[in-house]
């Protein structure tokens, strides 16, 4: 079971591609691992940012972020895996 003291972070990407090819490799060898995602485009306390400014312009590609962590124990082998 991961938790955030025994954890460790694996990667951070804005593709959710990549995110999803390095979630496939650590379940195929068996390695636990917890997924965050991050909306960018709600970081204000005001309301989102797109209620402000639209998204005109906006790189919709970049609008998540994807943090990919792992057990401590697991983070060698794992980092090795995803090159």
């Amino acid at each position: 079971m991961l938790t955030i003291f025994n954890r460790r972070e694996l990667i951070v990407t804005m593709d959710m591609k990549r995110q999803a090819e390095v979630r496939e490799i650590l379940a195929q060898n068996g390695i636990d691992y917890d997924v965050k995602t991050v909306n960018l485009m709600t970081r204000s306390y005001f309301g989102t940012q797109r209620a402000r400014t639209g998204s005109y312009g906006v790189n919709l590609k970049c609008a998540y972020e994807y943090k990919i962590y792992v057990h401590k124990k697991d983070f060698e082998k794992a980092a090795f895996l995803i090159r």
